[in-house]
């Protein structure tokens, strides 16, 4: 299903707003948003409903919204459970574009309430009316006053307007974001719940503001996916428009799971292929909601550090220490300045750390001057995009700030495409002060570290452009069947086909066959029973490695079928395989899953007991290009492994990507069929000699899309 931004912008930019079951109480749920708007400076028209008052809030007020005289944009409906319905059908009746139902009891709270939710999206799929909720808290813009919501924080005076757009799926959470910006001193611009989203989704507000010019970031919470592909498309038009998107997704526990799916009737997926599609996409998912505002607010900034290069300045040599530990964490670098500059830097401060971080001491309590000096010559003389300036409680001190705050505007006049941090105790006025001249503020340094490290790697992925596309499948690549065994060796000559090599095998059918066979492959040879009916082959011994004579080789195929016979009598045996031993190379792992929400996934890992104890895979959603293909490989943190380790030579890297990337076309080629690939292990040679499936296992559905 396609995005429609265009029939959103009713919701976020309406000239007239109906509030059905408006009350004259702005204390109440239905008194709210007409006080919301009204204090918020709303220039459009604001229609009170209300058969029982004649003037609710200074305003007219009309018995029904068809007494209304002209058009309406949106409706906000607060009215009882049972007359919602009536409400919207009233709405629909009227030509209204867009309704926000705040009011609650639907599918939150029982089947009969889910019925009753299902027939208001028919009625606004019929009626050509998109709704917002039910049970939801409402929209707002705050450049036009529009806050169309029973949000109680907004008190007696108009949001702060500024470039955070926050999109939830639950209004308290929403509600808690607007409160904490405001108690942040953080602008928003466009906020929206969509509640238990019975038509709008929280994909597509997510898509709105990311192409709204107004917002820099979006800050988005989500319980659940209804539709993958609408929120994958929500995430390529963020992408697209080079938006950042800062995503909170509950439920990586298990009892958080189960929590976020009663809460929204969503199915919740596997949170590590979530994380991979966020990857994907360039999304930083947090992992609290301090996190989430101080990522959110380094990006409502609007300015990306042109590299990861960054000089620290400190008043404190410790706090120095713990800011360069944290700037590894965040993959930020720290190259130290120039000898020449050092000592300089050392004639004016004899007992200064002057490397990088860069510690004026507390000497520039005798001399402000020396900050300007000395913060000027890190990014005059340093080869860096950011600097982050900690200045523990001396913003409490107004004397002090004083002397200091000229040095700071100076600084920040004659470095103006610089990224500027402080790590600074101070006021909220001062701190504004601050704002104002260009500086980011935050009170603890390695949150502002690690904000900057954010904005250091999305920075970074805007200057890759566009992923690669997928790549096309060698001609002839087979397609498969459901409800089909499919065995080993079927299963690599599939794969083969399919541009993931496997390693030259024969399948023998007798003791005699298998003896010319590793003859034929040349010794040592492995030698595997053949059959869909036995997946673990390991298990029942049915796996014989360094077979070196001919009449080792007949004895092992008695072997394995002896084996096989006695832990597995009924299943299907389609012979032994044989193959020649692969020596050398990185023992890798690769392979498909079908996620719920997302469909086909590939997974990759190191072998053995990188994936065994460790678990150390990465997956990304099917399919995708080669640059995608590496960045998978180095995320794994067995990586080095691949480069070469005690003298062994680096792997082909170029090769295992590009049987990953065929793979991921493969996969999703074959979507509504396949269940599982696992190719385990997947051998990695060195640099230029490729890469060979060792052992693969495909596995498909019953029925097409079942």
């Amino acid at each position: 299903m396609t995005i429609r931004i265009e029939t959103l912008d009713a919701f976020f930019n309406p000239r007239s707003v109906a509030i059905v079951g408006a009350s004259s109480n702005f204390a109440k749920i239905g008194g709210r948003p007409v006080h919301n708007m009204k204090i918020a400076g709303y220039g459009g028209r604001i229609y009170p409903v209300n058969p029982g008052a004649a003037e609710i809030q200074g305003l007219p007020a009309f018995p029904g919204i068809a007494d209304i005289p002209g058009a309406v944009d949106m409706a906000v409906i607060v009215v009882p459970m049972p007359h919602v319905e009536a409400a919207v059908t009233a709405c629909i009746e009227k030509g209204v574009k867009a309704a926000i139902v705040l009011s609650s009891g639907f599918a939150e709270i029982s089947e009969e309430g889910a019925q009753a939710q299902r027939r208001l999206a028919d009625l606004g799929t019929e009626g050509g009316l998109r709704i917002m909720g039910p049970n939801c808290m409402g929209v707002m813009n705050t450049g036009t006053g529009m806050i169309a919501t029973f949000i109680s924080a907004i008190g007696d005076r108009g949001p702060e307007r500024g470039t955070i757009s926050v999109a939830a799926q639950s209004g308290a959470f929403g509600g808690h974001c607007f409160t904490l910006a405001r108690e942040r001193g953080l602008g928003l611009n466009l906020w929206a719940t969509m509640g238990n989203q019975c038509d709008v989704e929280f994909s597509d507000c997510l898509a709105y503001m990311a192409q709204d010019p107004g917002t820099r970031v979006v800050l988005g919470y989500m319980e659940g996916v209804q539709d993958a592909e609408k929120l994958v498309e929500a995430l390529e038009i963020a992408r697209a428009a080079k938006k950042p998107v800062v995503l909170m997704k509950v439920g990586r526990s298990e009892v958080g799971t189960a929590a976020a799916a009663s809460h929204t009737a969503s199915l919740t997926g596997s949170d590590a292929v979530f994380d991979a599609l966020l990857r994907q996409y360039n999304v930083f998912r947090p992992h609290s909601i301090d996190e989430m505002f101080d990522v959110g607010y380094a990006f409502a900034g609007g300015l990306l550090p042109k590299s990861a290069k960054t000089g620290i300045v400190t008043v404190s040599g410790g706090v120095g220490v713990i800011m360069a530990d944290a700037a590894e964490d965040a993959g930020l670098e720290l190259p130290p300045l120039p000898e020449a500059t050092q000592q300089r830097m050392k004639a004016l401060v004899p007992f200064a750390g002057t490397r990088n971080p860069l510690d004026v001491t507390a000497q520039f309590i005798n001399d402000a001057t020396l900050m300007e000096t000395m913060y000027g010559a890190l990014l005059k003389e340093g080869d860096y995009a950011s600097a982050v300036c900690f200045l523990a409680g001396v913003g409490l001190n107004p004397l002090m700030m004083k002397e200091l705050e000229p040095s700071l505007d100076a600084v920040r006049r004659r470095f103006p495409d610089h990224l500027h941090m402080l790590a600074i105790l101070t006021t909220p006025e001062r701190r504004a002060r601050l704002q104002a001249m260009g500086y980011l503020c935050y009170e603890d340094p390695s949150r502002a570290i690690h904000a900057l490290g954010v904005l250091a790697w999305y920075a970074e992925a805007l200057r890759r452009g566009p992923s690669a596309p997928p790549p096309d499948l060698p001609a002839g690549a087979p397609e498969l069947n459901a409800g089909t065994a499919i065995n080993e060796v079927e299963g690599k000559r599939i794969l083969a086909a399919a541009g993931v090599p496997a390693v030259p095998e024969r399948l023998a059918a007798s003791a005699a066959e298998a003896a010319a066979a590793a003859t034929a492959a040349g010794f040592p040879v492995v030698m595997k029973i053949v059959s869909a009916d036995i997946l673990h082959k390991s298990e029942i011994g049915g796996v014989i490695l360094n077979v070196a004579t001919k009449e080792a080789a007949g004895q092992a195929y008695r072997d394995l079928l002896a084996r096989a016979a006695a832990h597995a009598p009924d299943a299907r045996i389609d012979g032994v395989l044989v193959a020649p031993m692969v020596s050398g190379g990185v023992e890798t792992i690769m392979g498909v899953v079908r996620d719920p929400v997302f469909g086909p996934v590939v997974m990759f890992g190191l072998g053995g007991i990188f994936v065994e104890v460790l678990k150390d895979v990465t997956f990304r959603i099917a399919p995708f290009g080669i640059d995608e293909a590496h960045r998978m490989i180095r995320e794994v943190r067995g990586y080095p492994m691949l480069e070469g380790v005690r003298g062994a030579p680096p792997a082909d890297e170029e090769a295992l990507a590009g049987a990953l990337a065929r793979l991921s076309t493969f996969a999703a080629i074959n979507a509504d069929v396949l269940e599982t690939i696992d190719i385990n292990p997947f051998i990695v040679l060195p640099k230029g000699e490729g890469a060979l499936a060792v052992d693969a296992l495909i596995s498909v559905l019953e029925a097409a899309g079942g």
